[in-house]
Formats: structure tokens, C-alpha cells, sequence
């Protein structure tokens, strides 16, 4: 998934400190935050299905383990779970609980009973493998995240077996001509868009197999419309698509009345049978036509009204940035979506994706920079990149391509308002972008401790 085009190089990039322009940024109450055990901290959840540690503080969870009680995950990290009570836990993350930006509440977290953590690594390094006796629920879940990860695979194959068989020439002579032809896409209709494939059970369980959860912080007026920039990228964005393109985690009962749609590389609707797959989830290309059209049409007053779209601003430029425990950000030059929002008229909504980048495992680029230049040669000249992944398998928690059990928070932060106009103007450009990263900022102070304690760093914002 891509960023809009039009983005403007060379602008000096936004202040991350308090005295931002019009978007300064208060003290936490992270500042406060007492010292917690090192040893608990270096026991994450995103080393656990690693192959030289172990689980969170050695537990192991099954289907009946009620030792959690409803524990946090993230208050389970910081205490340990070896005596420290758990509220007295709580209380120490947030010693000064009224230091906290008053802007955002707080939210809820995952409980250990959410999260099924895999057994202990083995003390020759052995490859886990999955018992007989996983619940059935979850054997589902793996099917349907296999399912997706490997659609265009599955429905490009389907086209040549089709292709094989001379009684469906003519019907594919005719679905060809349509594929070419159709601006489904781009025109800003939302045909194809279906509700019951969106709403679909099946997507739950997708949703449930990491787990992710989409958190709402603030109200939405749906007489408004909106552009929501999504962060992370990570190497597939399986958070954007739980959260935008389903409805599995609830967007359209926390935010009644707008209609929202995920954008991604125009390319991706010229391959047969899977823009049928996307155009079902109501996913539109991420084209400056595409973007335009459907914040400016349809809606209750024809105009756009209660309409949204959500972008991984970072494209495929971040992904090579994603791994776990870090948060870098390609935002700096950035800015072709907020001259958007500025002509459309669309309030920019920051989203903030923690653990998006735990999902994998890939090469680092300082330490295989060779690779590295490939990656940035091919994502020069044909505008898409191959991060060199590596997750887990479809029966083993160490060797495969599947996406790790790691659980996924989404937190959709404040609407930054945008005053339409038909002459951009620079300047307002560049004070929309520095609310635009401030807001992402207060959003990562205020929750990063929340749902992501074991993190390696604090958050970087990158050319």
C-alpha cells in the first residue's frame, strides 16, 4: 500500500519538540513513570516465538488457563506476574495519573485470556511445532490468515486454469475487456463494495488469530469527511486491513455514519479475479483521481459528506523500516495527502498502529546493506519492494511465512480540522503537516506504554 502522490520534497521537515507550531506538545506522565524490573521488561511478547528467549515470564497459556484473572498483557510485562500485586502495577506505570493528556482517555487493553503465547523455546534451539490439540477456533483463524496472505496466489491461479479450458474463452474474453475498461477503482462510486463480504465471520477470525483491536479516542461527526493516515506500514499492514477493509473490529459502530474505504496501488486492480477480492472489501486505489472522487461524491448531500479514506502514508518505503520493537516512520517529505485534505475539504485523522511492525521478522539493513540496496533499486524503478521476511509456520511457531500471534492495537487519534480551498497555499501546507506529526507524537506518548512496554526505542519520524 502506497502514499498519495504529490508528495513535496525538500520541505524543512516538522519540529517533534513542544514548541511546535499551533501543535505543542505537553509532558506525559511517562516522565514520572517509576523503574521497572530489567528483567521483566526483556521478556516481551514480540521475542516470544523467537528462537533464543522465552514466553512473557516463562507462562504458558491454553484455552482453560485462568491464571491471568483478566490481567492486562502490557501490566503482565511490566509486573512480571512473580507476586507484585497487579493494581499496585497499574498504579505505578501512572504514579500522577492527572499529568496525562486529557485529550486522549484511557483505553482498554488486551487481557492474557486474548493472547495465546507459543510453548518455551527448546535448549537446543529446536523447531517448535503445534500440538494436536489446538482448539479448533484457532485452527480457523490460521486457515483464514493463510487464505489472505495468499489470495493473489490463489485467484491468479484460478485465472489460468480457467485459461486452460476452451469453454471459458469467451467469458473471460469478456471479464478482460471489463477489467480494462471498469473505473471502479477510481470513479469514487463504491460499486462492488460489499457489506456482508466486509462484515463476513470470517473475518473475525482473521482479526482474532493475532488478536487486533481497534480503539476509538474521540468522536467523529459523520457531517464531516476525513482522511486517515495510517501508521505503520509494517511488511503487509494486516492491521489496516482488520481495521478499514472489515468491519471485523467494529468501525462502523464506533464511528455511526461514515463510510470508510482503504487505498492501495492502482496496480493491484489490474490482476484478474483478486480486484474482485479487493473491490468486495470496498478498497479503492490510492491515486490522486481516486482520493478526490470519493471524498467529493456520494455521501448524504452528494458532496462527500461522511465519507473517509485511509492511507499508509509510509508506502512500501517504510516497510523495509519495519521491525519489531521499533517505530520509524517515513513522514517527514510526506505531505502530498494533507494538499489533498487542504483541496477536499477532509479532516486528517492520524492512526497509530502498535505492534503493525511485530507481525515479522526481516533482514536489517546495516547488517545486510548489500540486500538493502537491492530493495532500494527495485522500489526506485518499478515503485514496490520484497521486504526479505520471515515469521511462522502453519504448524511450527518458527520457520514459515505466516505472520506471528502478536497481538495488533489500532488507536485512531484526534481530527486535526482542514478549512477547504481551492488555492493550496504552502505555508498552511506545512502548519496542517507539524499538527499533523505533533498529533501522531501525542498519540505515541500516551500509549506507548499501554501497548507497547517492551518497545527497543522511542518513536522516529524519517525522510
Amino acid at each position: 500500500m502506497e502514499n498519495a502522490p504529490g508528495d513535496v520534497k525538500g520541505v524543512p521537515e516538522a519540529q517533534r519538540e513542544k514548541d511546535i507550531p499551533n501543535g505543542g506538545m505537553e509532558k506525559h506522565a511517562d516522565e514520572h513513570k517509576q523503574d521497572v524490573n530489567d528483567a521483566s521488561l526483556e521478556k516481551s511478547f514480540h521475542s516470544t516465538e523467537g528462537r533464543s528467549e522465552t514466553p512473557v515470564n516463562d507462562l504458558e497459556t491454553t484455552e482453560h488457563d485462568t491464571a491471568s484473572n483478566g490481567t492486562s498483557y502490557a501490566t503482565a510485562l511490566k509486573s512480571g506476574l512473580n507476586g507484585q500485586d497487579v493494581e499496585e502495577s497499574r498504579l505505578a506505570r501512572r504514579p500522577n495519573s492527572q499529568d496525562d493528556d486529557e485529550s486522549y482517555p484511557e483505553l482498554d487493553d488486551m487481557t492474557l485470556d486474548d493472547y495465546h503465547p507459543p510453548p518455551k523455546t527448546t535448549a537446543n534451539g529446536a523447531i517448535r511445532w503445534a500440538p494436536w490439540n489446538v482448539p479448533l477456533k484457532r485452527r480457523l483463524q490460521t486457515l483464514v490468515v493463510l487464505s489472505h496472505c495468499m489470495c493473489i496466489v490463489l485467484t491468479v491461479s484460478l485465472f489460468f486454469a480457467l485459461c486452460a479450458n476452451p469453454f471459458a474463452w469467451p467469458l473471460l474474453l469478456v471479464y478482460l475487456l471489463h477489467v480494462l475498461s471498469s473505473k471502479a477503482a477510481t470513479d469514487g462510486s463504491l460499486k462492488f463494495r460489499s457489506e456482508w463480504f466486509r462484515k463476513s465471520y470470517m473475518w473475525h477470525l482473521f482479526a482474532g488469530y493475532f488478536p487486533a483491536k481497534l480503539h476509538k479516542t474521540h468522536d467523529l461527526p459523520p457531517t464531516r469527511k476525513y482522511i486517515f493516515g495510517y501508521h505503520p506500514h509494517g511488511i503487509i499492514s494486516h492491521g489496516a486491513w482488520a481495521a478499514f477493509a472489515t468491519d471485523a473490529l467494529g468501525f462502523s459502530q464506533k464511528f455511526p455514519g461514515i463510510t470508510n474505504s482503504l487505498l492501495t496501488l492502482d496496480s493491484n486492480f489490474r490482476i484478474p479475479l483478486y480486484r474482485e477480492y479487493v473491490l468486495a472489501a470496498g478498497v479503492r486505489s490510492v491515486s490522486k483521481e481516486s482520493i478526490v472522487n470519493i471524498l467529493t461524491k456520494g455521501g448524504p448531500n452528494g458532496e462527500g459528506m461522511g465519507r473517509g479514506v485511509t492511507i499508509v502514508i509510509g508506502g512500501a518505503r517504510e516497510s523495509l523500516e519495519a521491525q519489531p520493537g521499533q517505530m520509524r516512520l517515513i513522514l517527514k517529505e510526506r505531505k502530498g495527502f494533507v494538499k489533498i485534505a487542504v483541496r477536499t475539504g477532509a479532516d486528517l485523522v492520524p492512526v497509530l498502529a502498535f505492534g503493525e511492525n511485530n507481525l515479522y521478522d526481516q533482514l536489517r539493513p546495516g547488517e545486510h546493506p548489500l540486500v538493502h540496496r537491492l530493495q532500494m533499486f527495485v522500489l526506485k524503478v518499478w515503485k514496490f519492494t520484497l521486504p526479505f521476511l520471515h515469521g511462522r509456520g502453519i504448524f511450527n511457531y518458527d520457520v514459515g511465512l505466516m505472520p506471528y500471534r502478536r497481538p495488533l492495537n489500532v488507536v485512531v487519534g484526534a481530527p486535526i480540522k482542514v478549512t477547504q480551498a481551492a488555492v493550496v497555499d504552502q505555508a498552511e501546507i506545512n502548519r496542517l503537516h507539524d499538527l499533523y506529526v505533533a498529533e501522531l507524537q501525542k498519540l505515541w506518548d500516551r500509549y506507548k506504554d499501554d501497548f507497547m512496554p517492551d518497545r527497543k526505542e522511542e518513536m522516529q519520524i524519517l525522510s
